[in-house]
């Protein structure tokens, strides 16, 4: 069987990092699904997914690592072309990606104690954001 459905929304940009586990966790509960997969997704190129410990301080290290490795305050060729300021956000998008599988058993999700999944919002600006759910399983 497969399932999709969709969460949306609105995100701050500039690193934004909100945590969707609740939602996702209640998609699997909600569905008709009992153990397989939920594949996420982002549509666009300025947004990621990942899993991480969603508390104050890696979060903090979380931004302030994509500021040291990917910086906004550089030359990008992409805001030569397009004006919009954003090229270091489609290329820390490209880095971190732009989905992720979790498998469930019995209608839970697989996660660790301390492992959150996260929407990063890496855009210049406020977006209201779709993240596309697949759940799959028997």
């Amino acid at each position: 069987m497969v399932i999709t459905q969709r969460i949306t929304l609105k995100t701050k940009g500039q690193c934004d990092i909100i945590d969707i586990t609740p939602q996702v966790a209640k998609e699997v509960t909600d569905s008709e699904v009992n153990s397989g997969t939920i594949t996420l997704f982002i549509p666009g190129s300025t947004a990621g997914i990942t899993i991480i410990e969603f508390e104050p301080g890696l979060i903090s290290d979380f931004q302030a690592m994509w500021d040291r490795i990917i910086p906004k305050d550089i030359p990008y060729n992409h805001d030569r072309t397009w004006g919009d300021g954003n090229g270091y956000s489609h290329i820390r998008t490209s880095l971190l990606g732009t989905s992720l599988v979790v498998p469930f058993t019995n209608k839970i999700l697989t996660l660790g104690t301390w492992q959150q999944v996260v929407l990063v919002d890496f855009d210049n600006r406020p977006r209201s954001r779709e993240v596309v759910l697949q759940i799959i399983g028997e």
